[in-house]
């Protein structure tokens, strides 16, 4: 008897990601994309910073068929984070610290991964035979934004993030490399025109020109991926980031009115995180750094560099309250003591007095 051969499709796929709690999913070919080419390029212009394991694994990262050398199709994944709270750039008080958007919940590196796994799991027991398949979340050699660009999901927008025309850029990327023969999608069209708003908005003027990064003056990678000193020439442009930036996304159109996260409450930001007091930051002890810390994306930051990232919001926010809180260290927080941390703290007791 010849056993029936039962092939798991792009369209059962993707109706089994909807009831995942994905919000977008779509087919690239695993090929040659022509957009793959460009990491190289980038990091050769020095624009990857202090990020070494991009280049350590650039030659990977050019073809996710040197990820899985049988791969035919990568199904790529989509998830709201945005949930219902203001954008940095609506929020005046200079005594808060701002944070990234992606950063504010619980950690979506374990979320997504674990509703990624599922939907590789569904589709091996739907399928009559073994395949070979690896799911990643912004952890693998995968050039993420390519494949969900020729996936439908969404253009590469001139801030270099994935903008989708309904559901905007407030979006975590995540994808199955598969040896499945599944149908593929249209690619998405760039939709950006001629708005230069995330250039315009950029304080360090990061984004060289349109689609183009250049981390070594992004304020995500100087106070996230960035171990040393901020240099002094962009701590003023820091203003009150402690974590990230979002300002490039914030200005974009495509998020004037984007919908929020649908279901459950992982992406609403801790209760420690939500629009903290800076002085309150600072005050925490080491310990408690660690504590609140604990199973987010947060923690990408050492203590360390939290603490260095809070004392320049600090001087920027220059309030007496703020400077006041410099002075004395929190109890059980060696990490006050680091070298680091100290030439922050100076810089921003030098702020007194001054408003920028």
């Amino acid at each position: 008897n010849i056993a029936t051969v039962v092939m798991v499709t792009a369209a059962a796929i993707k109706a089994h990601a909807t009831e995942l709690g994905f919000d977008l999913c779509g087919i690239a070919p695993a090929t040659s994309l022509p957009e793959l080419a460009y990491l190289e390029e980038w990091i050769d212009q020095g624009y990857a910073g202090t990020m070494d394991y991009l280049s350590r694994t650039a030659k990977r990262r050019a073809d996710v068929r040197n990820v899985l050398p049988s791969a035919k199709t990568v199904i790529a994944l989509a998830t709201i984070y945005n949930v219902d709270r203001p954008y940095s750039t609506e929020v005046a008080d200079e005594s808060i610290g701002k944070i990234a958007r992606y950063a504010w919940g619980e950690d979506y590196h374990a979320i997504i991964g674990h509703r990624t796994e599922n939907l590789l799991k569904w589709m091996r027991e739907e399928h009559s035979s073994a395949f070979e398949a690896k799911a990643y979340v912004d952890t693998g050699p995968v050039q993420e934004r390519v494949y969900a660009q020729h996936a439908g999901l969404g253009w590469i927008g001139k801030n270099t993030c994935v903008i989708n025309a309904d559901l905007g850029s407030w979006l975590y990327l995540s994808e199955i490399i598969s040896e499945l023969p599944l149908v593929t999608d249209v690619p998405a069209l760039d939709q950006c025109g001629t708005c230069t708003l995330c250039l315009d908005a950029c304080p360090t003027d990061a984004l060289t020109e349109p689609w183009v990064l250049d981390s070594n003056r992004c304020l995500a990678y100087l106070t996230i991926e960035n171990k040393d000193s901020i240099p002094e020439s962009y701590r003023q442009d820091v203003g009150t980031n402690v974590f990230g930036c979002d300002i490039c996304q914030d200005v974009c159109p495509w998020n004037a009115n984007p919908p929020v996260q649908s279901s459950g409450t992982e992406f609403l930001p801790r209760g420690s995180f939500d629009q903290p007091q800076l002085v309150d930051l600072w005050q925490r002890s080491d310990v408690e750094w660690r504590r609140t810390l604990k199973g987010s994306a947060l923690k990408r930051a050492s203590v360390v560099r939290w603490r260095r990232n809070v004392a320049v919001a600090l001087g920027n926010s220059a309030t007496p309250e703020g400077l006041a809180a410099l002075e004395e260290n929190p109890p059980e927080s060696p990490s006050c003591d680091d070298p680091l941390v100290i030439e922050h703290v100076e810089w921003a007791k030098s702020r007194a007095g001054r408003k920028t």
